[in-house]
């Protein structure tokens, strides 16, 4: 088990070695906060996809999985990677896929970690729909990459705050409260305390 983060290990020791060096003891604060920014987000990506690996390494092969479209795959193969990014930066997800001739590949690793179907984690999409609405889409993206370092298109944010405002109609569709009865009264108030009055020449 704990094999499998060798990298992470690797890393942590390199992050250890590099502020150790003597040459780091020249570093303004500012500069080093500013490298280790860099290297833990580095460590913490690596510690992503070791755990990622382990959990490849650990998935059982299942009986014959049936997809909504009725057909068993029964034909096993490991190692299918996807990639995905994440906003610790890059990683490859590598999983099962069970197949049948001329039927659709089925990853029941991706539903377990309920992975999104195209390449941005759900804390991606998450993080663009709550820059998105703050400015352009251009200013989003220069937000994410602020915040986690991880770059990401204008066309990739606004595909991602648009997937992100699709239910947006059928929740206020849900929502809207019905008509009122006739016989129900409504007021409308005003609070006038913040006016200004000024008094009359």
């Amino acid at each position: 088990g704990t094999e499998a983060f060798r990298r992470s290990r690797e890393c942590f020791g390199e992050l250890i070695t590099v502020l150790a060096d003597p040459e780091s003891g020249r570093l303004t604060h500012a500069q080093m906060e500013d490298q280790l920014t860099v290297l833990s987000r580095e460590l913490v990506r690596v510690l992503h996809q070791d755990s990622l690996d382990l959990r490849a390494a650990r998935e059982q092969r299942r009986e014959p999985v049936t997809g909504s479209d009725g057909v068993a795959r029964g034909i096993v193969e490991p190692g299918h990677d996807r990639g995905l990014a994440t906003v610790f930066g890059k990683v490859a997800v590598t999983r099962m896929a069970y197949r049948h001739r001329g039927a659709a590949n089925l990853y029941p690793a991706d539903a377990v970690l309920n992975l999104p179907e195209d390449k941005y984690s759900h804390g991606l999409a998450r993080l663009t729909a709550t820059e998105a609405p703050r400015g352009s889409f251009e200013q989003a993206a220069a937000a994410i990459t602020r915040a986690t370092g991880v770059r990401i298109g204008k066309r990739q944010v606004e595909q991602l705050a648009i997937a992100a405002a699709a239910g947006v109609d059928a929740y206020y569709a849900a929502h809207r409260p019905a008509p009122a009865a006739s016989d129900v009264l409504l007021v409308m108030q005003y609070d006038g305390k913040g006016i200004v009055m000024r008094p009359e020449a």
